[in-house]
């Protein structure tokens, strides 16, 4: 028969043994957590300041957007404008044509 001291010290090793086995992978584990957690902290940082920017961006770019339209209307009242002026500028050539046609035909009636 085997010794029971010597069956319960093997139980007892085998015991010990199993815990630091524990102890070692809840430390890896642990190791593991705080890697991700400083890569979390990392990338939150990093989101962050993409958000940052990503808001100046768009504040930026409505004020682009803004005054690009500001542009396009002012581009459209001076080219209505122009295209009256043009219109008139040929009413006129018109009237002037007739008008000197008909000097040049009383001028030449007398």
């Amino acid at each position: 028969m085997t010794d029971p001291g010597s069956s319960l010290q093997n139980y007892n090793n085998d015991l010990v043994k199993c815990i630091e086995e524990l102890r070692e992978k809840r430390e890896e584990v642990n190791r593991s957590i705080m890697q991700e957690e400083e890569e979390k902290a990392k990338i939150q940082k990093e989101l962050s300041t993409l958000t940052d920017r990503l808001s100046k961006l768009n504040e930026n770019l409505a004020k682009r957007v803004k005054a690009r339209n500001e542009y396009d209307r002012t581009i459209q009242e001076t080219e209505a404008a122009y295209m009256k002026i043009v219109e008139s500028s040929q009413t006129l050539l018109h009237v002037l044509k007739r008008e000197s046609a008909n000097l040049a035909k009383r001028k030449t009636t007398r």
